[in-house]
């Protein structure tokens, strides 16, 4: 089913968005602007799968509700399969003539501690099987929900409360999971990468995942104010430069090898503009810690390189370079 989708301010004035104010989410928490976002994207009848986290925990605390659509509330692990269950009954209960023939979308949300580790498994075994559903994780980096422990989403160097700098640990010391590609390599339909500044692009990839047949998951930066310390009027900034340093570059994958670049960067920002920002990166900008942040810079350029190669684009030896 495809339906043509409008982002004007005219008919953006015009959408009614079925997620409630009032709810607790933290202020400086992209994570509901994430969920605002997606909304804007949905063609018809939809139901949400959220898996334990911090959007589950503070916009559903009984007995009230911040969602106006069928939702659903499941365990860390298991929102991919759950998801998966629902698209099945549907199936089957079309086929049975117990309900209509409309279409039905299916959006899971899960955080990177949800998504990263804990669901991994039965996301990958979702994704192996076909399930036509969108999975959208909204990355902040860390448990963030249960008290701001590291995860396989954490970045190199970042300082948690179980990956703590020091003067003999400089933060993490493992590189972030490649998740958008780990999805990617099992060749579904489509896979993206997304941040709230960029809000047309994130609602149109949203649109795009929706319309593909089978599963599509899409990976979105979400800034959040309690783990990586910074003022919340800077949330939103937050992710743009999560892009512009590379750090988040915006692409998407349709069927595990053709590569887009959505959003192309040709002179990234160094990501010490991104470290001084928040609380959880100070520790990089001191001399003492100076060769983990030029390591940071090199695997950034390093990655973003092999991404463009990806996509067919062809640079000139060592670009893009950090403009001094």
């Amino acid at each position: 089913m495809t339906t043509k989708l409008d982002l004007s301010p005219k008919a953006i004035a015009k959408i009614d968005i079925p997620f409630a104010s009032g709810h607790r989410l933290c202020a400086g928490c992209a994570a509901g602007t994430i969920v605002r976002q997606v909304m804007m994207a949905l063609r018809g009848p939809t139901i949400f799968v959220n898996a334990t986290g911090c959007l589950e925990v503070a916009t559903t605390i009984y007995p009230y509700t911040a969602w106006k659509v069928p939702w659903i509330h499941v365990a860390f692990e298991n929102a991919a399969a759950v998801a998966s269950g629902i698209e099945s009954a549907i199936k089957v209960m079309r086929r049975k003539g117990i309900i209509e023939d409309e279409h039905v979308d299916i959006i899971a949300f899960g955080g990177d501690g949800g998504t990263f580790d804990i669901g991994l498994q039965a996301l990958s075994g979702a994704l192996e099987r076909g399930h036509d559903f969108v999975y959208i994780v909204y990355d902040n980096y860390a448990y963030q929900n249960t008290g701001i422990q590291r995860s396989g989403a954490t970045l190199f160097g970042q300082s948690t409360t179980t990956s703590w700098a020091g003067t003999k640990i400089p933060g993490k010391i493992q590189w972030k999971k490649p998740f958008a590609e780990i999805a990617a390599a099992h060749r579904i339909p489509y896979v993206a990468t997304a941040s709230p500044y960029y809000w047309q692009d994130l609602v149109k990839k949203v649109r795009k995942a929706l319309e593909v047949e089978g599963p599509a998951v899409i990976h979105a930066v979400s800034s959040c104010t309690r783990g990586w310390r910074f003022p919340p009027e800077l949330s939103i900034e937050l992710t743009k430069v999560a892009v512009e340093t590379l750090i988040h570059p915006l692409y998407e994958v349709f069927d595990g090898k053709e590569y887009h670049i959505t959003k192309m960067i040709k002179k990234p920002k160094p990501v010490t503009e991104f470290f001084k920002l928040q609380g959880q990166f100070k520790h990089l900008l001191t001399p003492e810690w100076s060769h983990i942040t030029k390591q940071f810079q090199e695997r950034v350029l390093e990655d973003y390189r092999l991404l463009l190669k990806k996509a067919g684009i062809e640079l000139p030896e060592g670009e893009p370079k950090i403009e001094a």
